[in-house]
């Protein structure tokens, strides 16, 4: 996809200053990049991407108020022009799905490597979609693996039935099955939402929208 000649125009949202300060500093060394305007949240970010107009918005997840992810959500429903790179330390699935679905062009990590950074970047402005190595493996891996799909009615009665703080055996006695099923639902249940234990699996149940609070008691 083409796009006007002349610098690409950058905007970098992250809560951190040193890390807005390093990366305008290491895109003003470099020809070919203007960095237009920094944003410490993601309503901030969302706002100057209307003011200024930027080509590519470099844009971290965790930020206080408005995160990342509903800031690409926003500026996809606005319909705003600028492609979104997110740059984080996060490359979990409760992270990189959702980015990518809310419409980011890209994702990468912190730790990525100041060319590859720089090439991401262009890519980016000219429409290209940029995955780090390891979100790539990560995605073309949830497509590979049978239970990565969305939880089964079942996965989500153990989940509400746990989250209303039975135990394993009462759940079971609940639902009319094994205990050693429930253990078998609760590690699928793991998997798909790339959690290690029964409170990190409600939580990002709640998170995703597949636990409703309140739901009524089994």
């Amino acid at each position: 996809m083409s796009r006007p000649e002349g610098p690409i125009r950058l905007l970098i949202a992250d809560d951190h200053p040193v890390v807005r300060d390093g990366l305008s500093s290491m895109f003003a060394r470099e020809p070919g990049f203007e960095v237009v305007g920094e944003a410490g949240d993601g309503a901030e970010a969302v706002r100057l991407a209307e003011e200024l107009r930027p080509d590519v918005i470099l844009m971290d997840l965790r930020m206080p108020g408005m995160d990342g992810v509903t800031a690409i959500a926003e500026l996809a429903r606005q319909g705003t022009a600028a492609r979104v790179l997110v740059l984080t330390t996060y490359d979990t699935d409760s992270h990189v799905l959702p980015a990518i679905e809310a419409g980011a062009t890209g994702y990468l990590l912190k730790d990525a490597p100041r060319s590859e950074l720089l090439r991401a970047v262009r890519a980016a402005a000219h429409g290209e979609a940029v995955l780090s190595p390891s979100v790539a493996s990560r995605l073309m891996n949830r497509v590979r693996t049978p239970g990565s799909g969305p939880l089964s009615r079942r996965e989500i009665e153990v989940l509400e039935l746990v989250a209303a703080g039975c135990t394993n055996r009462q759940a079971a006695a609940r639902l009319f099955i094994t205990e050693a099923t429930v253990k078998t639902h609760l590690l699928h249940i793991y998997d798909k939402l790339d959690v290690g234990d029964r409170a990190a699996a409600v939580a990002e149940a709640y998170n995703r929208g597949l636990l409703v609070p309140g739901a009524p008691d089994r």
